[in-house]
């Protein structure tokens, strides 16, 4: 892990031991984070697995919204306004059992960023579709194992 990889981590375990305390019990790991790709891995352990032993989905759908929310986040912070958002709608596809690390990649970083500066320029609510593909590099490479798609509103307030 590097050190920008590290920062991040530690900043999201901070904030989400503090805020969303579910959230860090699944141990998150940001593997990048850039003007491109947010990369989150929650790794398959005691905390994540359910009864067959790959990831619980509840595991998988907390990292899809790492993935997509993680980049709202700071671009918000970064903004130095108001800004709450949710995700409003959420629909999943698992396509294959999960037995491994799972990466939850996000490609939408761009549009995050341009949902965030206009809803900072207007008190009007903004929405948008973002998707997160899962992946066991492990057990399958480079196909997914879920994919995401989830409605981002966000919203200015005074």
């Amino acid at each position: 892990m590097d050190l920008n990889q590290l920062k991040e981590t530690i900043s999201l375990r901070l904030l989400t031991f503090f805020k969303i305390p579910l959230i860090n019990w699944l141990r998150p790991n940001v593997l990048r984070m850039d003007d491109q790709v947010c990369e989150i891995k929650i790794p398959l352990g005691r905390r994540t697995h359910n009864h067959l032993g790959s990831m619980y989905f509840g595991a998988l759908s907390t990292g899809a919204d790492l993935a997509g929310g993680l980049v709202a986040l700071q671009e918000i912070r970064k903004s130095g306004k108001k800004i709450n958002f949710v995700f409003k709608s959420f629909q999943a596809d698992f396509l294959k059992r999960a037995n491994g690390d799972v990466i939850f990649t996000c490609n939408d970083v761009a549009f995050i960023k341009e949902l965030v500066k206009k809803v900072s320029e207007s008190f009007d609510r903004i929405e948008g579709d973002v998707d997160v593909i899962a992946t066991v590099p492990g057990q399958f490479g480079n196909e997914p194992v879920a994919k995401f798609k989830m409605t981002i509103s966000m919203k200015q307030h005074a």
